[in-house]
């Protein structure tokens, strides 16, 4: 008789468990999106220091290699900023 008694007040916690567990997930969502925000603008402040270096380096350079090399460089990394815009 122990043994049902048991089992019915682990059987009457389960709901109430699974709610709290359901706003966790609804808080889980929102802490995860949140990180997602903020590594897509960390990465957007990434590359828009990025593009400021090359830029800078571009007007110094009078390699003509580096110098494609620079430019092929800062192709990609405004495709990559556009991508995140």
């Amino acid at each position: 008789m122990v043994n049902s008694s048991e089992g019915d007040s682990t059987e009457a916690t389960l709901p109430g468990q699974s709610g709290a567990e359901g706003a966790d997930d609804a808080v889980d969502a929102r802490v995860v999106e949140e990180r997602r925000r903020v590594e897509a603008a960390r990465r957007i402040q990434s590359l828009t220091l990025m593009r400021a270096r090359i830029r800078e380096q571009l007007a110094r350079s009078s390699n003509e290699r580096y110098t494609q090399l620079l430019d092929l460089e800062l192709q990609q990394v405004e495709r990559d900023l556009e991508a995140l815009s």
